[in-house]
Protein backbone atom coordinates (compact mmCIF):
# COMPACT_ATOMS: atom_id res chain seq x y z
CA UNK A 1 0.00 0.00 0.00
CA UNK A 2 1.16 3.39 -0.71
CA UNK A 3 2.56 5.86 2.39
CA UNK A 4 0.36 8.41 1.66
CA UNK A 5 -3.04 7.95 3.15
CA UNK A 6 -5.65 8.61 0.46
CA UNK A 7 -9.55 7.60 -0.31
CA UNK A 8 -11.47 7.09 -3.69
CA UNK A 9 -14.21 9.14 -4.82
CA UNK A 10 -16.51 7.01 -8.17
CA UNK A 11 -15.84 8.80 -11.17
CA UNK A 12 -17.44 6.33 -14.01
CA UNK A 13 -19.56 3.44 -12.86
CA UNK A 14 -18.77 -0.04 -14.30
CA UNK A 15 -21.81 0.18 -15.90
CA UNK A 16 -20.84 3.13 -17.76
CA UNK A 17 -17.40 1.47 -18.54
CA UNK A 18 -19.52 -1.86 -20.21
CA UNK A 19 -22.20 0.25 -22.53
CA UNK A 20 -18.73 2.34 -23.76
CA UNK A 21 -17.15 -0.49 -24.64
CA UNK A 22 -20.11 -1.52 -26.77
CA UNK A 23 -20.32 1.20 -28.60
CA UNK A 24 -16.25 0.91 -29.14
CA UNK A 25 -16.40 -2.39 -30.61
CA UNK A 26 -19.29 -1.51 -32.83
CA UNK A 27 -17.40 1.29 -34.03
CA UNK A 28 -13.78 -0.60 -34.65
CA UNK A 29 -15.64 -4.13 -35.83
CA UNK A 30 -16.96 -1.59 -38.75
CA UNK A 31 -13.27 0.15 -39.23
CA UNK A 32 -11.38 -3.39 -39.78
CA UNK A 33 -14.47 -5.04 -41.59
CA UNK A 34 -13.04 -7.37 -43.66
CA UNK A 35 -9.43 -7.14 -42.02
CA UNK A 36 -9.31 -11.24 -42.22
CA UNK A 37 -7.89 -11.03 -38.54
CA UNK A 38 -6.86 -7.64 -36.33
CA UNK A 39 -3.75 -8.20 -33.88
CA UNK A 40 -4.68 -6.36 -30.85
CA UNK A 41 -2.08 -5.05 -28.82
CA UNK A 42 -2.31 -4.41 -24.77
CA UNK A 43 -0.26 -2.22 -22.82
CA UNK A 44 0.89 -3.91 -19.55
CA UNK A 45 -0.34 -3.37 -17.08
CA UNK A 46 -3.28 -1.06 -17.07
CA UNK A 47 -4.89 -2.21 -19.99
CA UNK A 48 -5.56 -5.75 -18.79
CA UNK A 49 -8.92 -5.61 -18.24
CA UNK A 50 -10.18 -3.15 -20.67
CA UNK A 51 -8.64 -5.41 -22.91
CA UNK A 52 -10.30 -8.57 -21.76
CA UNK A 53 -13.80 -6.93 -22.14
CA UNK A 54 -12.79 -5.17 -25.44
CA UNK A 55 -12.00 -8.19 -27.28
CA UNK A 56 -14.64 -10.51 -25.88
CA UNK A 57 -16.77 -7.65 -27.65
CA UNK A 58 -15.45 -8.12 -30.88
CA UNK A 59 -17.22 -9.68 -33.44
CA UNK A 60 -14.03 -10.75 -35.62
CA UNK A 61 -11.30 -12.80 -35.64
CA UNK A 62 -8.54 -11.41 -32.91
CA UNK A 63 -5.19 -11.86 -32.00
CA UNK A 64 -3.79 -11.08 -28.57
CA UNK A 65 -0.58 -9.74 -27.55
CA UNK A 66 1.07 -7.45 -24.96
CA UNK A 67 3.70 -4.80 -24.46
CA UNK A 68 4.85 -3.69 -20.94
CA UNK A 69 6.25 -0.55 -20.60
CA UNK A 70 6.87 1.60 -17.35
CA UNK A 71 7.07 5.45 -16.78
CA UNK A 72 5.59 5.62 -13.26
CA UNK A 73 6.74 2.98 -10.85
CA UNK A 74 5.03 3.76 -7.52
CA UNK A 75 5.00 7.61 -8.37
CA UNK A 76 1.81 9.42 -9.11
CA UNK A 77 3.41 11.64 -12.00
CA UNK A 78 5.27 10.23 -15.13
CA UNK A 79 9.16 9.95 -15.24
CA UNK A 80 8.81 10.13 -18.75
CA UNK A 81 11.38 7.66 -19.70
CA UNK A 82 9.76 4.98 -21.04
CA UNK A 83 11.13 1.70 -20.88
CA UNK A 84 10.11 -1.45 -22.74
CA UNK A 85 9.79 -4.33 -20.21
CA UNK A 86 8.06 -7.28 -21.99
CA UNK A 87 7.77 -7.03 -26.36
CA UNK A 88 5.59 -8.88 -28.52
CA UNK A 89 5.86 -12.63 -29.44
CA UNK A 90 4.50 -11.62 -33.05
CA UNK A 91 5.20 -10.32 -35.89
CA UNK A 92 3.42 -7.74 -37.09
CA UNK A 93 4.61 -6.85 -40.33
CA UNK A 94 1.70 -6.58 -42.64
CA UNK A 95 -0.87 -6.46 -40.22
CA UNK A 96 -3.94 -4.83 -38.91
CA UNK A 97 -2.84 -3.67 -35.79
CA UNK A 98 -5.31 -1.78 -32.83
CA UNK A 99 -2.99 -1.06 -29.84
CA UNK A 100 -5.44 -0.56 -26.24
CA UNK A 101 -4.00 1.76 -23.43
CA UNK A 102 -6.04 1.69 -20.03
CA UNK A 103 -4.52 6.05 -20.15
CA UNK A 104 -3.25 8.54 -22.47
CA UNK A 105 -1.89 11.09 -19.53
CA UNK A 106 1.33 13.23 -21.22
CA UNK A 107 1.13 10.50 -24.38
CA UNK A 108 4.98 9.39 -23.90
CA UNK A 109 4.19 5.65 -23.32
CA UNK A 110 1.52 5.63 -26.28
CA UNK A 111 4.47 7.80 -28.83
CA UNK A 112 7.11 5.67 -27.67
CA UNK A 113 5.29 2.60 -28.47
CA UNK A 114 3.82 3.74 -31.52
CA UNK A 115 7.08 4.64 -32.69
CA UNK A 116 8.51 1.19 -32.13
CA UNK A 117 5.70 -0.91 -33.54
CA UNK A 118 5.20 1.06 -36.50
CA UNK A 119 9.12 0.41 -37.38
CA UNK A 120 7.75 -2.95 -37.82
CA UNK A 121 6.17 -1.81 -40.72
CA UNK A 122 1.94 -3.07 -39.65
CA UNK A 123 -0.62 -2.53 -43.20
CA UNK A 124 -2.29 -0.30 -40.15
CA UNK A 125 -1.75 0.78 -36.25
CA UNK A 126 -4.43 2.26 -34.68
CA UNK A 127 -5.10 3.22 -30.72
CA UNK A 128 -8.01 2.91 -28.23
CA UNK A 129 -7.73 4.35 -24.93
CA UNK A 130 -10.15 3.92 -22.10
CA UNK A 131 -9.36 7.15 -20.84
CA UNK A 132 -7.99 10.13 -22.29
CA UNK A 133 -6.56 13.34 -20.28
CA UNK A 134 -5.59 16.56 -22.79
CA UNK A 135 -4.63 18.53 -20.50
CA UNK A 136 -1.72 16.88 -19.50
CA UNK A 137 -0.17 16.13 -22.88
CA UNK A 138 3.21 16.74 -23.81
CA UNK A 139 3.69 14.24 -27.00
CA UNK A 140 1.81 15.19 -29.62
CA UNK A 141 -0.05 11.61 -29.82
CA UNK A 142 -3.82 11.25 -29.99
CA UNK A 143 -6.01 7.38 -29.68
CA UNK A 144 -8.25 7.12 -32.75
CA UNK A 145 -10.85 6.17 -30.35
CA UNK A 146 -11.28 7.44 -26.81
CA UNK A 147 -13.76 5.25 -23.95
CA UNK A 148 -13.70 8.44 -21.21
CA UNK A 149 -11.95 11.99 -21.36
CA UNK A 150 -10.93 12.35 -17.35
CA UNK A 151 -9.65 15.92 -15.35
CA UNK A 152 -6.20 16.12 -14.93
CA UNK A 153 -6.16 13.70 -11.63
CA UNK A 154 -5.01 10.52 -10.60
CA UNK A 155 -7.22 7.42 -11.34
CA UNK A 156 -7.42 4.24 -10.38
CA UNK A 157 -9.62 1.21 -11.17
CA UNK A 158 -10.54 -1.09 -14.31
CA UNK A 159 -6.58 -2.37 -14.51
CA UNK A 160 -5.23 0.96 -13.59
CA UNK A 161 -3.54 1.56 -9.68
CA UNK A 162 -2.08 3.52 -7.59
CA UNK A 163 1.64 1.95 -6.40
CA UNK A 164 -0.29 -1.80 -7.68
CA UNK A 165 -3.44 -1.13 -5.80
CA UNK A 166 -6.98 -0.47 -7.07
CA UNK A 167 -6.58 -2.59 -10.16
CA UNK A 168 -9.15 -4.81 -9.34
CA UNK A 169 -12.07 -1.62 -8.34
CA UNK A 170 -15.03 -2.40 -11.25
CA UNK A 171 -15.38 1.23 -11.79
CA UNK A 172 -12.88 4.30 -12.39
CA UNK A 173 -12.05 6.24 -9.16
CA UNK A 174 -10.08 9.83 -8.51
CA UNK A 175 -7.19 9.23 -6.21
CA UNK A 176 -8.18 12.23 -3.17
CA UNK A 177 -5.16 11.92 -1.10
CA UNK A 178 -5.33 13.34 2.89
CA UNK A 179 -3.93 16.34 3.32
CA UNK A 180 -4.14 15.80 7.28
Amino acid sequence: MADRPYVIERMISAKSIAARIEDLSRDIAMAYAGTDKLVVVGLLRGSFIFIADLVRELDMPVEVDFIETSSYGNATESSREVRILKDLRGDIEGRDVLVVEDIVDTGHTLAHVLNLLQSRRPRRLRTIALLDKPSRREADVTADWIGFEVPDAFVVGYGIDYAQQGRNLPYIGQVRFDTA
